[in-house]
């Protein structure tokens, strides 16, 4: 799909790999929404790209079909949808202070997962009452971890809920065939999002120097080409493509 004078909607979009991604869909000529709890630091992101902000909790049902109808009643029917909201807190299961709380596993659970679900059923009813284009009508990109498959030790709610949005991204692939809309997932490894910039630098070059190649930290525009590469190609569908440097995680 040519991504020009498309509406493209991008949660998680004030900031890290949203912002990246709305950033380089919107030089493509996109029409980007930026979805985001933070309408403050999303609005001020939209500004920069001539797009527009919405507040979003992608796991609250309200809140998401709100945004999605803003979105629809401001630059048309969204054609691409890329998640990119999601939280990573480090826990183990049995810590010191005994079993970890089930509210912290379930508010993981909820925003990466059950929120990138939310969403995906959201975009697909709009996409599937729009007119083809080139015989298809959209695309939903969902952004899954490396540590889908080689979660470390305090990523067991982080790593169970990526390790959900890989699984999901077959099944609703299949199940969204016969509406022309394909669906994919990108499983980065180690990018330089705010949350690791906030680290010293001497931890961000440990966590470089663990990539075999190249030696560094992801640039989250790098993140951002991949999904304008997977939109424009129309034969990618049902995949979870790493990006990574070929990282593969150790234990801790």
């Amino acid at each position: 799909m040519d991504v020009k004078g498309q509406v493209a909607i991008i949660t998680g979009g004030a900031s890290g790999l949203g912002a990246a991604t709305a950033e380089i869909l919107s030089a493509a000529g996109a029409k980007v929404a930026l979805l985001d709890v933070n309408e403050k630091a999303a609005a001020e992101q939209a500004g920069k790209l001539g797009g527009m902000a919405a507040a979003c909790d992608v796991a609250d049902e309200a809140s998401a079909q709100a945004a999605v109808a803003k979105v629809r009643e401001t630059l048309g029917v969204p054609r691409i949808l890329v998640n990119c909201a999601g939280i990573g807190p480090a826990k183990r299961i049995l810590g010191r202070d005994g079993p970890m709380p089930l509210s912290d596993y379930r508010r993981v659970i909820e925003i990466n997962l059950i929120g990138t679900f939310n969403m995906m059923r959201l975009a697909a009813a709009e996409m599937s009452k729009a007119d083809p284009i080139d015989g298809e009508r959209g695309v939903i990109v969902s952004t899954a971890s490396v540590a889908a498959f080689e979660g470390q030790v305090g990523q067991a709610a982080y790593a169970s809920s990526k390790g959900g949005v890989a699984a999901l991204t077959l099944p609703a692939a299949r199940e969204f065939s016969q509406f022309g809309i394909r669906v994919l997932a990108i499983a980065p490894g180690i990018f330089a999002t705010p949350m690791l910039k906030a680290l010293p630098q001497e931890s961000q070059d440990s966590l470089g120097a663990s990539v075999p190649f190249p030696r560094r930290l992801g640039e989250p525009r790098e993140f951002g080409e991949l999904v304008l590469f997977l939109a424009h190609n129309g034969y990618m569908n049902g995949e979870v493509i790493r990006i990574d440097g070929a990282l593969r995680m150790a234990p801790r």
